[in-house]
């Protein structure tokens, strides 16, 4: 069977992002795994193949992901002027580049033409113009594949945390907040983790919004009215969701270890604990869309962008979570098919 096709976007082209995707390629064990297809360009990889002093790594260029070989790091051109580089500086102007290997990327995966996408961080400001609008990939992907809704799903090897709230001010969160919308990432998170992480019976942790919890109703009412109910009627829906917990003992005395996933009310909350324990191997997911997306789980890194100090390592979990992902769901929907096989399974793992 051919070897997954993964599409990688580069990012802002002043950040680290062609950096960590040079160093993870220059592994020819990749090469075992999937065919990479980058979506840049080429003399934009060059200069920062010379500066992570890589020289032994090629990119065989291709005008569309049909013509993409194995064992070879696939590069489609996606503008043709030259492009001004500077690491590790703010530039409006190369945002549009950014979101021109972004938008070719989605438009191949959305036709099937690669298996899922890895992206390279952005800088959520350069990138804004008329076409790209959005706080970020997670938002743009949703509205690109027509989904209702999305979860960002930061995931590691330890610990797994999702948020109700993604990329909006801390002003809203409060009034964000609701019954129906912390339900439907419960949903998205128990079907991921059984799906995408092949979890037989996931169990869910779901953390309060005021500190302590509001303790009983002390520090505000959002645990007893919002969340209380959406974990009750998760429960009710097969959803082993347990809580509200408050959020800085949960993490502090290693609570979390005893549940597979973690919905954090908004951004902060849980990007804060999950970066500081896993952020070497973190790997940001987009769940609950058709398709499959993975990412680094940190920025652009302007302060050490062109110095090659940058580490691949989250990038390189990131490309190998999306293989993972991508077979787990293939797997998931033959085994739907022949439910005899996914019994024999079962029992073989067991």
């Amino acid at each position: 069977m051919d070897k997954l096709k993964i599409g990688i976007s580069i990012g802002d082209v002043n950040g680290i992002g062609l950096e960590i995707i040079i160093k993870t390629l220059a592994d020819s064990k990749i090469f075992d795994y999937c065919t990479p297809i980058v979506y840049g360009h080429t003399k934009v990889a060059s200069f920062y193949r010379r500066a992570t002093e890589v020289n032994e790594l090629n990119f065989n260029v291709i005008a569309e992901a049909s013509q993409a070989l194995p064992k070879r790091v696939n590069m489609i051109n996606c503008w043709s002027e030259d492009v001004k580089i500077e690491p590790g500086i703010f530039n409006k102007e190369v945002g549009k580049y950014a979101f021109l290997s972004l938008e070719r990327a989605t438009n191949d995966l959305l036709a099937g033409h690669i298996d899922a996408l890895v992206t390279a961080p952005i800088n959520k400001d350069t990138i804004q113009s008329e076409e790209f609008n959005f706080p970020g990939h997670t938002e743009y992907l949703q509205f690109r594949g027509d989904a209702a809704d999305s979860l960002m799903f930061l995931v590691s090897d330890t610990l797994r945390v999702g948020v109700v709230t993604g990329h909006i001010p801390i002003a809203k969160v409060a009034e964000s907040i609701t019954t129906e919308k912390i339900l439907s990432k419960l949903r998205m998170m128990d079907s991921s983790l059984r799906n995408d992480f092949w979890i037989r019976k996931p169990k869910i942790a779901v953390l309060g919004l005021n500190p302590h919890a509001s303790d009983n109703g002390l520090i505000g009412n959002e645990e007893a009215d919002i969340i209380t109910p959406a974990i009750e009627e998760a429960r009710a829906n097969d959803i082993l969701a347990m809580g509200p917990y408050a959020a800085d003992g949960f993490f502090a005395n290693g609570t979390y270890l005893q549940f597979d996933a973690v919905l954090a009310m908004y951004h902060d909350q849980g990007l804060i604990p999950f970066k500081q324990i896993a952020f070497e191997s973190g790997v940001n997911f987009t769940a609950g869309l058709s398709f499959v997306r993975t990412s680094p789980d940190h920025g652009t890194a302007f302060d050490i962008a062109g110095k090659n100090k940058a580490s691949e390592v989250s990038f390189r979990e990131a490309l190998f979570a999306a293989i993972h992902i991508v077979k787990h769901r293939r797997e998931t929907a033959e085994l739907n098919e022949n439910p005899l096989a996914f019994t024999k399974l079962s029992r073989d793992r067991d």
